[in-house]
């Protein structure tokens, strides 16, 4: 039986003690999802939807880093795919090995992350395998986990106030090498967060990064500190990112208004738990006219379709993640002294909007990335609580991972696509049943129940 296998068998086994994992004996190599180096260049000048990810993703057996000091070695039983595996299969906007090489740079310890291959992926579940000299005592071998996807340096004065401002943090598997899509990861021991027992590895994996991003985006000092009653416009309800800000404006006492471009998918948003929905393929909406001049009809229309949902009242603040497509709307129809929070731009970059219905309404754009150990820490403790769940829609196994990185990329998804690594199959990992009674099947597997409809 091999080195790997030995493992499973290890991890779903009851009965394994912690000496059991120090006596475990690693193998060499393993499975990853990675880009090369040497296609870097391969799309040209090609739009970004041209751009065929199929030709630079590859399934590949490489070889498993040394642990640091300070680092951790998981076998990572589960992990998901989020935008930025997307950004950098299509090596926008900017090749990710520019991002390796000056990882590198910053400090010797960092040299092995600057390889011609790199090792995707900012979320994964599982067991902690080996443990860096320095590692605090607080974890020890045997430990099950979820990872805090910010690599913090702590070499800044910045990253005492607030480590996501510090430019030498990375996004972990983005920015750095060795992430969550693989056999096993290497992590930063500040990275390890307790995985939620009562739900299983897959489900656990989908979580730690866009729950902490939302987090920080509503709920955070940094981000845009909703209050019981806030009327939150939420783009993209039904996707990996809306689904989970509807989640955090329910639990904090505020009005979600999901944008969705479907039936279904306000089906779906309703079943979250929110009650008012724009669907905007039904409605037709389309900010930019032909030439690319602001519609300012629809604008209007769209800021009215709102405020009739919510008694006349306007969006106190406006969840924004989609860019380019939404931007102008996002500002305009925020209230006067409202505030636009964004953490992405999947529609492209450069935003266009009209700047008079932001100064002279004192309204406020907040830029939010990611989230600091901190924020991550309280996001994953509703996690544990049963407070947040998983918005989990379907499974692909590590060696087909590319078909659902696909899928995110062309938007065929809804919530969060999943991916086996090491678990041999779907449903295993749960510990705390009597949670995950309270909690609900029926909350638990929303999305996957509308998707096997």
């Amino acid at each position: 039986m091999s080195e790997t296998k030995k493992i499973i068998e290890m991890i779903e086994n009851d009965n394994t003690t912690q000496k059991d994992y120090e006596n475990i004996k690693l193998p060499s190599s393993m499975n990853a999802l990675v880009t090369l180096k040497e296609e870097e260049n391969i799309f040209g000048e090609m739009e970004t939807e041209d751009k065929d990810i199929s030709k630079t993703l590859h399934y590949k057996e490489v070889t498993i880093p040394e642990v640091g000091d300070d680092e951790v070695l998981i076998a990572v039983m589960a992990s998901g795919v989020n935008h930025n595996t997307v950004w950098s299969a299509t090596f926008e906007p900017l090749p990710t090995f520019n991002f390796l090489s000056h990882y590198a740079k910053s400090n010797p310890k960092n040299k092995k992350h600057n390889l011609t291959y790199h090792i995707l992926g900012s979320d994964a579940a599982g067991v902690i395998v080996k443990l860096g000299t320095k590692v605090h005592d607080n974890w020890k071998l045997g430990d099950r986990v979820v990872i805090c996807p910010a690599v913090t340096s702590n070499t800044n004065p910045q990253s005492y106030k607030d480590s996501m401002s510090d430019p030498n943090t990375k996004a972990w598997g983005y920015e750095t090498n060795f992430g969550g899509l693989a056999e096993f990861c290497l992590v930063k021991s500040t990275q390890l967060m307790k995985k939620p027992e009562h739900l299983t590895w897959e489900e656990a994996a989908s979580l730690s990064l866009v729950s902490s991003t939302a987090y920080r985006m509503l709920v955070s000092q940094h981000g845009a500190e909703m209050k019981q009653g806030d009327n939150v416009l939420v783009w993209g309800g039904a996707g990996g990112m809306g689904a989970m800000g509807i989640q955090y404006v329910l639990n904090g006492g505020g009005r979600p208004i999901a944008v969705v471009s479907s039936e279904k998918k306000a089906e779906l948003v309703k079943k979250l738990g929110c009650e008012y929905v724009v669907n905007r393929a039904k409605k037709n909406f389309n900010f930019f006219k032909e030439d690319g001049s602001i519609n300012k009809r629809h604008l209007i229309a769209f800021k009215s379709t709102v405020e009739r949902l919510i008694d006349k009242e306007s969006a106190d603040i406006v969840f924004e993640h989609t860019g380019r497509e939404t931007f102008g709307a996002s500002v305009f129809v925020a209230k006067s002294g409202g505030k636009i929070v964004t953490c992405g731009s999947t529609t492209g970059y450069e935003h266009t909007f009209d700047n008079r219905y932001l100064w002279m309404y004192v309204k406020s754009i907040i830029g939010s990335h990611g989230a600091n150990i901190y924020e991550a820490y309280n996001a994953n403790r509703l996690s544990c609580l049963g407070k947040i769940n998983p918005i989990l829609s379907e499974v692909y196994t590590l060696e087909n991972s590319i078909e659902g990185c696909i899928k995110v990329k062309n938007n065929q998804h809804i919530g969060k696509v999943g991916i086996l690594c090491l678990s041999p199959k779907e449903g295993l990992g749960i510990k705390d049943h009597e949670l995950r009674q309270k909690v609900g099947e029926d909350k638990i597997n929303i999305f996957r129940n509308l998707k096997n409809k």
